[in-house]
Parts: C-alpha cells; sequence; structure tokens
C-alpha cells in the first residue's frame, strides 16, 4: 500500500510542476510552445487516472490507522482539483484551485503514510485515531 501513496505523492508533484512551471516555461521561451502542446482534456484525463489511485490508498490506510482527517484532507483535494479540471475556465483561479487540490492531496498521502508506519499495534490505532 506505501507505493500508492508514493505514486499519488509523485502524482501531485508532478501536477504542481506541471501548473506552475510549464506556463512560465512556455512564457519565457516561445518556441518551446511548438513543441510542447497539451490539450485541456489532459487535466480531466490526468484526474480520473489520480482520484482511484488516491481514493484507495487515503481509503486503505484509513482502514489500518483508524484517522478520519486524511481522508478527508484528500477529499477536499480532489474535490477542489475536479472543480479546476471540470468547472473552471482555463486560467489564474483555476490554476490557484487545482494547485491547491494537489496540495492538499500529497500532504493527505504524507500523513497517511506516516499513520500506517506508526501503527504496528492496535494501541496505536487508538492513538491514530485521536489525531
Amino acid at each position: 500500500m506505501d507505493w500508492l501513496d508514493r505514486a499519488a505523492m509523485a502524482g501531485s508533484a508532478a501536477c504542481m510542476v506541471h501548473c506552475l512551471v510549464l506556463p512560465i516555461l512556455l512564457a519565457a521561451v516561445p518556441a518551446v510552445s511548438a513543441f510542447i502542446v497539451i490539450p485541456e482534456s489532459f487535466h480531466r484525463w490526468a484526474l480520473l487516472f489520480a482520484a482511484p489511485i488516491a481514493a484507495i490508498a487515503l481509503v486503505g490506510g484509513h482502514a489500518r490507522h483508524a484517522a478520519s482527517w486524511p481522508l478527508c484532507l484528500g477529499a477536499a483535494g480532489l474535490g477542489l482539483m475536479t472543480i479546476g479540471a471540470f468547472a473552471l475556465p482555463e486560467g489564474g483561479v483555476e490554476i490557484t484551485v487545482t494547485v491547491t487540490g494537489g496540495i492538499l492531496v500529497a500532504l493527505a498521502h504524507t500523513a497517511n503514510l506516516r499513520l500506517r508506519h506508526s501503527c504496528g499495534s492496535l494501541g496505536d490505532r487508538s492513538r491514530a485515531r485521536s489525531a
């Protein structure tokens, strides 16, 4: 299950790099835009790929450590990413909402991974629940 959290964190990081660095690169070096063409549907496909991975990892972590907050944080992040991908026009607000969602998802997976590693026994499970 660790690999799912790690894959989801890497995906969130790649999303943030894509949302923040690629526009700067294309503005700084316009010739690059002739080679790098990413359709708007890319965001929707990436989200449809990432959401099940995130859900499986976060629900699986919750089953092990019983802390609800990483699952809620991840759901909020996925919700923001969904709004960015499907409801907002391309631009500054969409980027802000999507990046914020990606950060929340990455934080949720980091917490999920740490909580799963910290609960090796049933006693740890009750501590994680109160966290």
